[in-house]
């Protein structure tokens, strides 16, 4: 009987260790990886919050009346919406005249620093040449060098010219750009070279290398770059406060900051208003533009 038992009853399996062939760890928990994972969304939750808080308390501003503004406490939402706030700013202000004159700007110096900073990427990343290397580390240094520091020079340089109080002053100080250079070449340099050889090959210029073959592969980093370009521009404050003193030439921050006429006298709903309608433009941009300005530094910084 015993016998018969032994014959029946299967042997026990010998249980593999890490050093034999065919051993597979097991998987880590999935509960850890659950954990995990809710964590980082909450984490990210609270840090979307916490930035979106002053764009929501700016928007909900510019629908209170100029004495809800500022209580104390703080009342996140208007008790009673003031839609009359974005008409009056309209009426009471040449705020039509602020945003033709940051369009024109912003679209001109967005145009300007794609064509040139694409153009002169291509010089650094395909074209060779005794002191390339030294000559770019100069040119993105001077990244690093504060607009204030040669201010007064280019003032005085662009007023000899005849081109202060012109729009043409602030399209020519930002038509070239060290960073739109850097991010180009980045991105030129991962593609292949040998798509340049070939083309070469078929008797095609350097000039149409650069229009009809990296341009066109490089939609990420020049949306990107444009992207950047035209946020900056649109926001700036201190260029136009230097040259533009024609209130017809004024930009968005140029006139919302005059309209602030004292700490006291100040309709700050208008106000509100004003700054929310200078921000549509921009958040339109980021939405339209958002899956290429990710794509377009992600791979800046890769070779290959």
């Amino acid at each position: 009987m015993s016998e018969t038992m032994a014959l029946v009853t299967p042997p026990a399996r010998k249980k593999r260790t890490s050093l034999e062939p065919g051993y597979r760890s097991r998987p880590a928990g999935r509960g850890g990886r659950t954990i995990g994972r809710a964590v980082l969304y909450i984490v990210l939750i609270v840090a979307a919050a916490a930035m979106l808080t002053p764009f929501f308390w700016m928007v909900m501003s510019s629908l209170k009346d100029a004495n809800s503004v500022f209580s104390v406490p703080v009342r996140w939402i208007p008790e009673v919406f003031v839609w009359s706030n974005y008409v009056e700013i309209w009426e009471s202000s040449d705020i039509g005249t602020w945003i033709k004159n940051t369009v024109i700007i912003s679209l001109s110096v967005t145009a300007l620093q794609v064509i040139t900073g694409s153009f002169a990427a291509y010089g650094f990343a395909r074209i060779r040449f005794p002191g390339r290397n030294m000559l770019f580390l100069l040119y993105v240094g001077t990244i690093a060098v504060p607009w204030q520091s040669y201010m007064i020079p280019q003032f005085i340089m662009l007023s000899n010219a005849g081109l202060a109080n012109t729009l043409w002053s602030i399209m020519l100080l930002q038509a070239f750009g060290a960073f739109g250079v850097f991010l180009m070449k980045q991105f030129y340099e991962t593609i292949p070279e040998e798509l340049s050889e070939a083309a070469r090959l078929d008797g095609l210029s350097e000039y149409g290398i650069w229009w009809r073959i990296m341009v066109p592969l490089s939609i990420p980093a020049v949306a990107s770059l444009a992207l950047l370009t035209f946020v900056n521009t649109w926001n700036d404050y201190l260029g136009p406060l230097i040259y533009l003193r024609d209130p017809s030439l004024w930009t968005m921050q140029l006139g919302l900051n005059n309209f602030v006429s004292s700490l006291y006298d100040t309709d700050y709903g208008v106000l509100f208003a004003g700054l929310v309608i200078s921000v549509v433009p921009i958040a339109i941009i980021f939405m339209l533009g958002q899956r290429y300005f990710v794509e377009g530094i992600a791979t800046s910084g890769m070779k290959g």
